[in-house]
């Protein structure tokens, strides 16, 4: 599995599975299949109720915990010291894991300290119960709040990214401080595969529109984690690593940007005010 090295020293695998909105029984055989074929990094959250679930696959197979990378996220009520601390310990026991390989704060919340919280992301890291910490929906204003505090903590800012949402601006930032951006729902949940700009070039050069998409956004030096269900569709996505598309196809999704936004939760416009 191709990686990438965090600012943390750690090597963070450029492909992983999504797994919301997987649950019960479904989440875990679908965890245990993306394994058997050849998966690494699976990422989860404290909001997707399903770390008991990822658990149990993790404790089926027989894959070292050390050849597996593991991102969680503490939920925006959660990131009060003693809370976030908490929280973190909720999901180590749920998960059934001694250590995250990567932690992160899954939404801001301007009505709690970010220093705060991140003081409390410091010292997981210190204790070695977390390896690298990072960011969930961060624009460039909060990741330079947090660099104030901590200027080398944060190594990932997980953020919506796909063709109708190019954030381009946000990805050169984030390279110009080595902080690596993974794209959540790289597919536009399900989007491009309704774009007909996007059916042309896959009828035309022969691979499936995710393996186009999930190659866009890995060659701009983004780690991507789209969530498949089915053992084709989870090793379409997995067979990407090994796909070579011309820069040129590639160049054509540059101009699908639209500004869409498909993640757009109750607490509006992403606390930038």
């Amino acid at each position: 599995m191709k990686s990438v090295v965090l600012k943390s020293g750690y090597e963070m695998p450029v492909l992983g599975l999504g797994t919301w909105p997987l649950k019960g029984n479904e989440c875990t055989e679908v965890v245990k299949t993306a394994l058997q074929l050849g998966y690494r990094h699976i990422d989860t959250a404290a909001d997707y109720q399903n770390h008991a679930d990822i658990g149990r696959a993790l404790q089926e197979s027989d894959i070292e915990r050390s050849d597996l990378f593991i991102t969680s996220k503490v939920s925006r009520g959660d990131l009060h010291y003693d809370d976030f601390l908490r929280a973190t310990e909720r999901i180590l026991a749920e998960l059934a894991v001694d250590y995250l390989d990567l932690l992160l704060i899954h939404w801001p919340n301007k009505e709690i300290p970010l220093e705060e919280t991140l003081e409390a992301m410091a010292r997981l890291q210190e204790e070695g119960k977390v390896r690298s910490l990072g960011v969930s929906n961060f624009t460039e204003a909060h990741i330079r709040q947090a660099m104030r505090a901590f200027p080398d903590l944060i190594s990932v800012n997980q953020v919506e990214f796909h063709p109708y949402l190019y954030q381009k601006e946000l990805l050169n930032f984030c390279r110009e401080h080595h902080i690596v951006l993974t794209a959540y729902s790289p597919l536009a949940q399900g989007r491009i595969f309704k774009d007909q700009r996007v059916k042309e070039l896959t009828d035309k050069y022969g691979f499936s529109p995710s393996q186009l998409v999930l190659k866009w956004l890995l060659d701009k030096g983004i780690v991507v984690i789209p969530k498949a269900s089915s053992p084709g569709h989870l090793k379409d996505n997995l067979d990407v690593l090994d796909l070579d598309i011309d820069a040129k196809v590639l160049g054509v999704l540059d101009g699908l940007n639209e500004n869409m936004r498909l993640i757009f939760p109750d607490f509006h416009e992403f606390d930038l005010e």
